[in-house]
């Protein structure tokens, strides 16, 4: 399995943005599909975006496409998210997940970060 471990979470105004960070070390990087996970208190963990080892190809949540982008660096064993024009509700503890090549589920899961959007 991979480790993971995130940053960049915090407390933002509405409309803002954030940067999380995902840094993964043991196992070779490719070849693995990378995702981030949200879960709000109370509430289950919900997917929120991914992105695929071949050609980079990403999907989104409908609640977060056009807001959101998240991208990978190879080379640093990297996956950001970019978050822009956050909302209350996207307050959340974000988690980054690691799918191997051929896995049904994600099986690797980092700590998580707090993200907290304020009105």
């Amino acid at each position: 399995q991979v480790q993971l471990v995130e940053s960049g979470g915090g407390l933002v105004q509405a409309g803002g943005s954030l940067r999380l960070f995902c840094a993964a070390s043991g196992r070779t990087f490719s070849g693995y599909t990378m995702g981030w996970f949200r879960q709000a208190p109370g509430k289950g963990r919900e997917f929120v975006a991914g992105i695929r080892w071949s050609r980079g190809s990403t999907y989104y949540a409908d609640s977060v496409k056009g807001r959101f982008t998240i991208s990978r660096d190879n080379a640093k064993s990297a996956v950001y998210l970019q978050m822009n024009s956050l909302k209350p509700e996207d307050t959340a503890v974000y988690y980054c997940a690691a799918r191997a090549d051929g896995a049904a589920d994600f099986g690797s899961w980092g700590q998580g970060t707090q993200v907290t959007v304020s009105s």
